[in-house]
């Protein structure tokens, strides 16, 4: 009889395919705003395996499985971003209901993995889901922007939060940056105009972040490894109620304020046209195929005096919206049908 082969920790090794499509679900994730990567980790059943692979890694202990970990699922990851990233864009873009309605049930998929690690219940376990569910209201409806000041100290601390993005389930690190008022800074820093042009103003920045997020993984990564092995239940339930809390801020029924800005490209368009005056406005609506040039006029002066940091926000914010009972259907069956994607993707294998 041949036996399934096994970790370092014992347990069954995780077959191939699942890496593949779990690593291609978190980047599937990745590239829809509002959504974190860490969340289809969780939901398909991978997350004790992805932050012990991460752990071992920061000790520079990496063994054959976390290899094989980390080739399987980043090839995932990679082949979604390169294949869906075009076609996720427009999705997002013309039909967000319908992309969050799926990862609503995607998310939600990943419920009764965890319900099963959570059991037996006690009252320990149920205040850690709903401070879980607390952390994530926070920061969907209750944190306000902060600017955080550019000093070498202070960047390590925000490359250190926002670096909680590629572990913790349901938190963006686009978004912490957004609320630090340094998305501008940051990203901005990371263009190639800015890399060759001003490559000494972008290395203080970039230098000191990748500095507090390498230090923010690695101290997150064996600090959630340890409590995993230590108080299973309770960190499971603290998981469960960020995944439970992330679908609060994914609710279907919305559309963007900006359709316009929510299309990356014709954003930075805008962005450009605002950064450069005398560009002529025809030959670069025409040269990126986006919008009629009098659409692009008119785009530039509705929101002249916007920064990049400006631009972005107000194309991430979204208003609600009164659904049609064939629109209420769709959602369910979409948001059954990621469900099923879940569950299908996380089933752990007979052995």
């Amino acid at each position: 009889m041949n036996l399934p082969e096994t970790s370092r920790e014992g347990e069954p090794q995780a077959p191939a395919g699942r890496l593949l499509l779990g690593g291609a679900l978190m980047g599937f994730a990745n590239l829809v705003p509002g959504i974190s990567g860490g969340t289809m980790i969780l939901a398909v059943g991978l997350y004790d395996r992805f932050v012990g692979t991460i752990a071992a890694f920061t000790r520079l202990r990496p063994g054959r499985e976390e290899l094989r970990f980390v080739a399987l699922f980043g090839l995932g990851a990679v082949l979604a971003v390169a294949s869906l990233s075009g076609l996720l864009v427009d999705l997002v873009s013309t039909h967000r209901w319908l992309m969050y309605s799926l990862f609503v049930g995607m998310t939600l998929g990943g419920v009764p993995e965890l319900w099963a690690q959570v059991r037996p219940l006690s009252a320990a376990v149920v205040l850690w889901v709903l401070a879980g569910v607390g952390v994530m209201v926070a920061l969907a409806f209750g944190l306000e922007s902060i600017q955080v000041p550019t000093t070498p100290l202070a960047l390590v601390g925000v490359g250190a939060v926002a670096a909680s993005s590629m572990i913790l389930p349901g938190v963006s690190g686009s978004y912490l940056l957004l609320l630090f008022g340094l998305y501008e800074t940051v990203i901005g820093s990371l263009s190639r105009d800015e890399l060759l042009g001003n490559t000494a103003a972008s290395l203080a920045i970039l230098a000191p972040v990748g500095v507090g997020a390498a230090l923010g993984i690695g101290l997150l990564s064996n600090g959630l490894k340890r409590l995993l092995e230590r108080s299973s239940r309770a960190t499971h339930g603290a998981l469960m109620g960020l995944l439970l809390g992330s679908v609060l801020g994914l609710w279907p029924f919305q559309e963007p304020v900006h359709p316009d800005l929510a299309r990356r490209p014709v954003r930075k368009a805008v962005e450009r046209a605002l950064a450069e005056p005398e560009v002529d406005l025809g030959a670069l609506g025409a040269d990126l195929e986006l919008v009629e040039a009098t659409n692009l006029e008119a785009l530039v002066e509705a929101h002249r005096g916007a920064t990049r940091t400006d631009l972005k926000q107000r194309a991430e914010q979204l208003r609600r919206f009164e659904p049609t009972g064939a629109q209420i259907a769709t959602v369910l069956g979409v948001l059954a049908l990621g469900f099923v994607i879940t569950r299908a993707v996380g089933r752990r294998p007979a052995h």
